[in-house]
């Protein structure tokens, strides 16, 4: 199969999968068929698929991500501290481990075709993504409080592992001295979880920056001094990539890191 035929597969078997969308045409065009298929991917409810579904689609998202271009961790430039800034899509980054700014329920964003990192990870790590998170979930038995992390595999992306983390809500207005405890322990937190995994290389998001409303500045202050201070511990974590995609968010980090 090619690229087409994989994307028309995968398209028509999510398809007969719901009776609700029976109703759907699969497009004639390339651009409509990979957001018809994203949206289908991303309203899927968690479940186990099919080996046949889950090998085309795995040859399907690892194949787009190469054609998107894959980033070595490695060959980013770092500080003496083992601090780097990077703008750019950490789905195709290749490291030890991602951060997901998840929200309370961890499996995923189900908005069609949304820009949160959320939707982007779960739409690229394959729909074993969702599957996995709801398992942990429903072992947990309740949603997921701000401040923690779980782990999971990277699946299709090029990283080894995913780390999720629910940051705090502030909705744009000053943070509270607790919130900023709750952020800082999601940074915390995601580095324990990965020395307690001997990876060697994790790459953040902006937490809780998106559309949970955490100014920009503040929540990077917190994360520059929570790494910062973990970074002196004698773990196996030597690297961390602060993955900007705002210019704001860069310029800021840039300043405190420099």
């Amino acid at each position: 199969m090619d690229q087409a035929e994989r994307r028309q597969f995968l398209i028509g078997e999510l398809i007969k999968e719901n009776p609700a969308h029976s109703g759907i045409i699969i497009p004639e065009r390339e651009p409509e068929q990979k957001i018809l298929l994203r949206a289908l991917l991303n309203i899927r409810m968690p479940g186990k698929a099919a080996e046949d579904f889950l090998r085309i689609q795995d040859e399907y998202l690892r194949e787009e991500t190469a054609a998107r271009g894959i980033t070595d961790a490695e060959k980013l430039q770092y500080n003496e501290e083992g601090i780097c800034v990077w703008k750019g899509d950490i789905t195709t980054l290749r490291c030890g481990a991602i951060v997901n700014a998840a929200n309370s329920g961890m499996t995923g964003c189900y908005v069609p075709n949304h820009c949160c990192i959320d939707n982007c990870i779960h739409t690229y790590a394959g729909v074993q993504l969702r599957e996995k998170c709801a398992e942990i979930m429903r072992a947990q038995g309740n949603e997921e409080p701000a401040g923690q992390a779980k782990i999971t595999s990277g699946y299709n992306l090029p990283c080894g592992h995913i780390i999720h983390t629910v940051g705090p809500i502030v909705s744009g207005r000053n943070p509270l001295d607790e919130e900023r405890g709750l952020l800082a322990s999601c940074y915390r937190s995601c580095l324990e979880l990965a020395a307690a995994n001997n990876i060697a290389s994790i790459a953040f998001c902006c937490i809780s920056t998106g559309i949970f409303g955490y100014p920009n500045e503040a929540a990077a202050e917190t994360a520059v001094g929570t790494v910062r201070e973990f970074l002196q511990k004698d773990t196996s974590v030597r690297k961390v990539i602060f993955n900007v995609f705002k210019d704001i968010d860069e310029r800021i980090y840039r300043e405190l890191i420099s």
